[in-house]
């Protein structure tokens, strides 16, 4: 039967068995994406790092005060998937220096288990996806819950720490010079205040101002600026607290977050607004392309990013009626270029600063 709904419906032998393994690869990958979320939760990539040796299951339970079976059949997982190295029979599972970097390292810039550990939020929006398919409206990021946020923050700031302040600041023309001597500062879309900390800390001259909307972020960005010595920082609902109005702050930052949000248009107008007249706008987002076909030709990991859009991004820039959408690949740099202009920006320039994910842009009045 099976035989004739295949020759009803034309399809060629070696196509449906090549689009059938394309199709359970997809969810190969969503399952390996779960364990990856469980190794890290668990600890057990942090026991591998920790081992001069590669270890035998048992070995990685003990040290982990864990089960073995439940451990043995997570690392054939993750040597299935390429993630473990395993010896010939299957026995000892070890971590080599790039896995112990982005999955047992979590200060190193190249750590990846950030997006990992919201990774049950994140597929828990699909239970919420099929109403918002019907109305449009979408989902703002505190509907992923505290742990939501806590995944932003491990995804951006391994990077942040090793580069905002030594490789990206110094490529604004004269900002570090004026931060040491003391300028306002806003860095909008916040999140929870891992950039506003590290440039309090090192430019104790100037004042900082981290705006969010998200609860979440808000409540972990002030404990850790409680937690911090730093007193030239603080955090605001830019609805309880909207940026000033006089063009009084040298400099604004927005990390991975224009794209995200309802109504970009009119916080960049707000940007234009606080901004001095020799002011910059540190703008960092996602290397979108100006067309799908050249996201995919140009983008490896395009696939992820409209799909983490639909669950994330684009749901956060739809979460009222009426938002912009942007999505996770919706500001290229001609739009960018475009927004800023329209705002009353004249001056637009794309920084050196190289990174895998997200642009760099120097914007000015």
């Amino acid at each position: 039967m099976a035989s004739d709904i295949d020759d009803d419906l034309g399809t060629d032998p070696d196509k449906l068995k090549f689009f059938s393994f394309n199709v359970f690869t997809q969810l190969s990958g969503a399952v390996t994406a779960g364990m990856i979320h469980l190794g890290d939760k668990l600890g057990l990539y942090r026991v591998l790092a920790s081992a001069p040796q590669p270890l035998t299951t048992d070995e990685i339970a003990e040290r982990a005060s864990l089960d073995e079976r439940w451990v043995r059949e997570w690392a054939y997982n993750q040597a299935a998937a390429n993630l473990l190295t395993a010896d010939a029979d299957g026995e000892r599972f070890g971590l080599s220096p790039e896995g112990i970097a982005v999955l047992a390292s979590p200060d190193h810039p190249a750590s990846g288990t950030g997006m990992f550990h919201r990774f049950p939020q994140t597929m828990a929006a699909l239970d919420l996806m099929p109403e918002s398919f019907r109305t449009g409206v979408g989902h703002d990021y505190d509907s992923h819950g505290p742990e939501g946020a806590v995944g932003i923050e491990r995804s951006f700031e391994p990077w942040n720490r090793h580069h905002l302040v030594p490789t990206v600041l110094p490529t604004l023309d004269g900002v570090v010079e004026r931060l040491e001597q003391g300028i306002a500062v806003a860095d909008i879309g916040c999140g929870a205040g891992g950039a506003v900390m590290m440039m309090a800390e090192a430019f104790p001259n100037s004042s900082f101002v981290g705006y969010d909307i998200s609860r979440h972020a808000l409540d972990r960005a002030e404990q850790r600026r409680r937690d911090s010595s730093a007193t030239n920082a603080r955090f605001v609902d830019p609805r309880d607290e909207p940026l000033p109005t006089d063009h009084s702050v040298g400099l604004v930052t927005t990390f991975d977050c224009i794209h995200d949000m309802v109504h970009p248009e009119e916080t960049i107008a707000a940007i234009r607004a606080a901004i001095s007249d020799d002011g910059i706008w540190l703008l960092v987002d996602i290397k979108g392309r100006d067309s799908f076909a050249e996201n995919v030709e140009k983008n490896p990991m395009a696939a992820l990013m409209y799909g983490i859009s639909v669950l994330s991004c684009m749901s956060s820039a739809l979460s009222e009626p009426g938002g912009a959408g942007l999505g996770t690949l919706g500001l290229p740099e001609s739009k960018a270029r475009q927004m800023s202009a329209d705002a009353g920006f004249s001056r637009f320039e794309r920084l050196p600063v190289d990174h895998s994910v997200n642009a760099f842009y120097a914007i000015r009045p």
